[in-house]
């Protein structure tokens, strides 16, 4: 089927859900805000109103925290500079300070003599002269003279939105946090028509190390910063990114469950032109190397072994984590039902090609009526090795077959895989059982291809389609994705159950799967259990596997007693973890569409148009 005439179909799908669940006038509104966002004018739609700034400059904001600003200059466009001072002279709350540390050569001079004459002007921007001794190094000169509880990055060619000061002043003051970081754009001439904005997760540990997806604007205590010592110069062109990972590192010393807090609004706007690190890291080559040392001394810092390699893409990195010397059992639990041909194709390419050898097999056999399918079980044991059968009587439930299986499993690890799935790269379980070895993570789930090669499953993310979606289905292999999260490790809320690996300690903490999800959604419900009870589920591109569920097989909508199963899981799904908690996913932003897939902004800002409700 036309990938597109799918995606129409989809949408007309979700149309009727949505229509049939909120009423036509819910529905309505959705669609004339895709509509509009899609063919008319997107000028300032990360803006609030002016009504909105002009309320923030009358509000009380004496209780506010001062944020100084670190903004070290070189040789700054006259144009750029100009831009980028008035973006913080006309901030819509007072309670900032700018500091300028200029290592302009003698070549510039502009640049000292404009920033002089806005110092004179306005107290709360300092300016000093200094030598250049690099981004790191100038930037911690401009520490040293800031005067505020917190610190702020911004670079000299850059704007921050009119409300930055505002919006982190008013969190600040609600949550007091340490670190707080906001969502982004980029722009090339003007503010007012931004090319696309960068909508992050909430804090996504193994998403940070393989890269900054941070980056503006964040907000920290000073005494964070001194703590550390300030930015690393023998990092430099990943100082933000080393910086990030060891003000983390010194929060989660003084207390292990301290973490950034993210802000959801577009506080900043990258500039992109030829030499900003905005346009790709190939403009500046050595913030790879930079990002990498900066990883690995993470690792060193917080005791983990792995060894640090270039990513999937530049500006990207991959931790190969060191296993133990005795590699953990690995139980590979495989409901099986007829269809003997797409078993084999699966044991052979596990057999063939995993690199990982300490697994064992067990083959869950779930009312098969063929008799050629028990011939061929028979085989198995003599021509692979560590493989076996057991039966399961009863009806089909997913979750209770699974539950079934995991009583024969002699592994610290369960891996669930579908019969249905071959194996692509011999690394694939080696890579898994490092990243859910890792402390904290609990599952870890694994990059899925259709057999045209495009993205069956990257990641589970809830409140998509009202309840559950596959992150960047349908989209081609082999390219990156938003903001890299097609080609990096990274936390999710959850992960198919066609490859899941688990600990078995934590499967069973949480009792295995609920059994009252036969079918629809039990592994989105196992991974927030589990979610709930402290652990974190990561997904890693380096496990690849072939997933042979058609993209055209038949709704359950067309059968009545299948939709009414469909439907009484799904709700049971708002029922167990409650509607908000489903729509309102950590890892997916709020300012991205829930009626897609593929990262798409959505057709309602509104979040963006005042800072409230912190």
């Amino acid at each position: 089927m036309n990938l597109t005439v799918k995606r129409i179909q989809e949408l007309f799908g979700y149309a009727r859900t949505l229509a049939a669940e909120q009423g036509v006038g819910v529905m309505a509104a959705r669609a004339a805000g895709f509509f509009k966002r899609r063919f008319f004018a997107k000028g300032d739609r990360y803006l609030p109103s002016k009504q909105v700034l002009a309320a923030q400059r009358a509000a009380d904001t004496a209780g506010f925290p001062t944020i100084s600003i670190l903004t070290p200059l070189y040789n700054t466009p006259p144009r750029f500079l100009t831009e980028f001072l008035d973006s913080v002279q006309h901030q819509t709350a007072p309670n900032w300070q700018l500091v300028l540390a200029d290592a302009s050569d003698a070549a510039h001079p502009e640049v000292g003599e404009t920033a002089r004459a806005r110092a004179a002007q306005d107290p709360r921007i300092v300016y000093t002269k200094i030598e250049n001794g690099g981004i790191a190094a100038n930037t911690n000169a401009a520490a040293a003279l800031a005067t505020g509880a917190y610190l702020a990055l911004a670079d000299h060619d850059d704007v921050l939105a009119p409300h930055a000061v505002y919006c982190m002043g008013q969190f600040l003051q609600k949550t007091g946090a340490e670190f707080v970081y906001s969502d982004e754009a980029l722009f090339q001439k003007t503010i007012r028509k931004p090319m696309v904005g960068h909508f992050k997760p909430d804090y996504a540990p193994e998403y940070l190390m393989a890269v900054n997806y941070i980056c503006h604007l964040a907000v920290f205590k000073k005494s964070l910063f001194d703590a550390v010592g300030g930015e690393r110069p023998e990092c430099d062109g990943a100082q933000d990114h080393d910086l990030f990972l060891r003000l983390i590192d010194e929060m989660q010393r003084r207390d292990p469950a301290a973490q950034p807090r993210h802000l959801p609004q577009v506080l900043y706007y990258w500039r992109v032109h030829a030499a900003s690190t905005s346009g790709g890291t190939a403009a500046k080559p050595y913030v790879e190397q930079a990002a990498q040392r900066a990883v690995a001394d993470h690792l060193a810092a917080t005791g983990r072994r792995g060894a640090v390699e270039r990513g999937k893409f530049p500006g990207t990195c991959h931790v190969r984590w060191t296993l133990p010397e005795e590699p953990p059992l690995v139980s590979i639990l495989i409901p099986s039902k007829d269809h003997t041909d797409d078993l084999e194709k699966c044991l052979h390419s596990l057999y063939s090609r995993t690199f990982y050898d300490h697994f064992e097999v067990i083959v869950i056999e779930n009312n098969s009526t063929d008799p050629a399918t028990f011939a061929y079980y028979k085989t198995l044991p003599q021509r692979y090795e560590r493989c076996r059968v057991v039966e399961y009587r009863g009806g089909f439930n997913f979750s209770r077959i699974n539950n079934f299986g995991r009583r024969y499993a002699a592994g610290k690890l369960l891996l669930m895989l579908n019969n249905d799935v071959e194996i692509l790269n011999g690394e694939w379980l080696t890579e898994m059982v490092g990243e859910v070895l890792q402390p904290g993570v609990g599952i870890c789930g694994a990059m899925l291809y259709y057999p045209d090669d495009t993205i069956q499953h990257a990641g589970v993310i809830t409140g998509l389609g009202g309840y559950a979606g596959h992150s960047h289905k349908y989209h081609q292999q082999g390219g990156s994705g938003y903001m890299f999260r097609l080609a990096t490790v990274q936390d999710f809320s959850a992960v198919t159950a066609a490859c899941l690996l688990v600990r078995a300690a934590v499967f069973d903490s949480v009792n295995g799967m609920d059994e009252a999800f036969t079918v629809a959604f039990n592994d989105v419900d196992f991974c927030l259990r589990v979610r709930d009870a402290g652990w974190r589920v990561v997904w890693t591109p380096y496990a690849e596997l072939t997933h042979y569920e058609s993209k055209s097989r038949g709704s359950d909508e067309k059968d009545p007693a299948k939709k009414a199963r469909f439907d009484a899981e799904r709700e049971r799904l708002y029922a167990v973890h409650g509607r908000e908690s489903i729509l309102n996913d950590p890892y997916y932003s709020p300012s991205l569409s829930k009626d897609y897939e593929d990262f798409r902004e959505s057709g309602d800002l509104r979040n963006l148009k005042e800072c409230h409700g912190f």
